[in-house]
């Protein structure tokens, strides 16, 4: 879920939707991904040097984000291998089941052809 920022906010409701839906989310599902608003627009401007980030650009970084934390489904493997796995072993109580999202490294999207990342170099 995104979480709203009086900062960026669009709307004069994104206060309420948010907080209203904090019960729901506590108690029906069983994993929460937490995205913030304010901190999409600061990645965007600051590190990837967008003067002015479309919901495109937004868009394509929670992309990225979720399509990592999704990568257990995709490709094989023993471990967390579904969704329910996933929040079996990274959730400790029922309720403490949000989880912060994080993603490296972050390149503008035409700076991929001329960055070249090495394992090393991210760990």
């Amino acid at each position: 879920s995104v979480v709203p920022s009086p900062k960026v906010s669009d709307t004069v409701v994104e206060p309420y939707n948010a907080t209203l839906s904090v019960h729901q989310l506590v108690e029906n599902s069983d994993a929460t991904f937490c995205i913030d608003n304010e901190a999409l627009y600061d990645i965007c401007m600051r590190t990837l040097k967008l003067s002015n980030p479309s919901y495109g650009d937004l868009n394509h970084l929670v992309s990225a984000v979720m399509s990592g934390v999704t990568t257990c489904l995709r490709f094989p493997g023993q471990l967390n291998s579904d969704l329910r796995k996933l929040a079996v072993n990274m959730v400790p109580f029922p309720r403490l089941h949000f989880f912060m999202v994080g993603f490296a490294p972050l390149t503008s999207r035409g700076a991929h052809s001329f960055r070249a990342v090495s394992v090393p170099e991210l760990t």
